[in-house]
């Protein structure tokens, strides 16, 4: 029992301790922020590849609309030359109709004067 040592003889087998307890804490620190740090930029380099992603499709629809916008730009013109001359045939159609309309009115005036012109013609000869 004579040569027997303790683990703490003086104060620099305490300082010795320490500092390893210290660089061990360090290193599980160290570690454990590289691991949440790795963690969170594979999370933004997977957001930033769905925001690509929906870019694109964004991009390949707005392409899409664009080329249907051109192939059917003849047939809007075609619809919109259409539908001047269906405008155009339906105001003169009404304008026909009016005219008519008048025409009618103004034969029935007509009939109606003479009417009153023979009945008048009646009331003379009598």
């Amino acid at each position: 029992m004579a040569n027997r040592k303790f683990m703490f003889e003086t104060s620099r087998d305490v300082l010795n301790w320490v500092l390893a307890a210290s660089a061990g804490a360090l290193a599980f620190f160290l570690c454990w922020s590289l691991y949440y740090f790795i963690a969170s930029a594979q999370r933004i380099f997977r957001l930033i590849k769905r925001v690509e992603e929906g870019l694109e499709k964004a991009e390949n629809l707005i392409d899409l609309i664009k080329e249907k916008i051109s192939g059917s730009a003849s047939y809007l013109m075609i619809l919109g030359e259409l539908l001047k001359r269906g405008v155009k045939f339906a105001q003169d159609r009404r304008q026909r109709r009016r005219d008519r309309d008048d025409e009618a009115d103004d034969e029935a005036d007509d009939k109606e004067e003479k009417k009153k012109d023979k009945i008048k013609n009646k009331r003379r000869k009598k």
